[in-house]
């Protein structure tokens, strides 16, 4: 059973953390991981691009000139693909780029990308985490007394609104609760921070 140092906000070590060997503790399957991140940034696609097709241009409801005698070749439309100002010919239309993996297959990359951060140690679990008012400084500081000095993902049991607000304007932190972790923030990140309480709610609802 993985065992992880317990931090207060200070960096002080205060104990020790066993998380659960079945979420933490499993053998990355890192196929499985690239395809929910894949899968993750494809439904993340807008898909609003656009173009015009023959039917959709402007103009070019009669024949240019007649089919026969001109000795030129024969033409229907000054809006037909060959034209300047015609349609285009199987060009991209608005779609949706979502799909979905199995729900196995989804919960086995999540608890790989879960145990790859402990792996690496690059999770940290705080005793607890809260401020008396939302101040960027303060949020500042805890990252500094963890020495986090790059992306990371700070995990709530619940949103709270003054550890968000906190840290939004903090460039590469992110703020979400234990019910949105997901595996493209976990890989993107290279700091994870749980608090006690995230990592009971992950465990209670990955068991």
């Amino acid at each position: 059973m993985p065992k992880v140092a317990l931090l207060n906000q200070t960096g002080s070590q205060v104990g020790e953390i066993e998380l659960a060997e079945a979420i933490f503790g499993i053998e990355p399957n890192e196929s499985v991981l690239y395809d929910a991140i894949v899968m993750q940034q494809a439904s993340r696609r807008q898909g609003t691009h656009d173009t015009k097709g023959r039917s959709e241009v402007r103009g070019g409801g009669r024949k240019p000139w007649k089919q026969k005698g001109t000795g030129r070749a024969r033409q229907g439309s000054i809006r037909s693909p060959q034209w300047v100002g015609g349609g285009t010919v199987f060009g991209p239309t608005p779609r949706s780029y979502s799909y979905k993996l199995p729900k196995k297959v989804r919960r086995l990359a999540l608890l790989s990308a879960l145990s790859t951060k402990v792996q690496n140690n690059e999770m940290i679990v705080l005793e607890g985490l809260a401020f008396d008012a939302p101040k960027t400084k303060d949020m500042v500081a805890v990252l500094s007394s963890l020495s986090v000095e790059r992306k990371a993902l700070v995990v709530t049991a619940d949103y709270n609104e003054t550890i968000a607000l906190a840290a939004r304007n903090i460039p590469g932190v992110t703020v979400i609760e234990a019910a949105g972790v997901n595996v493209l923030d976990l890989v993107a990140n290279d700091k994870v921070i749980f608090t006690k309480d995230a990592v009971a709610k992950v465990e209670e609802v990955l068991a």
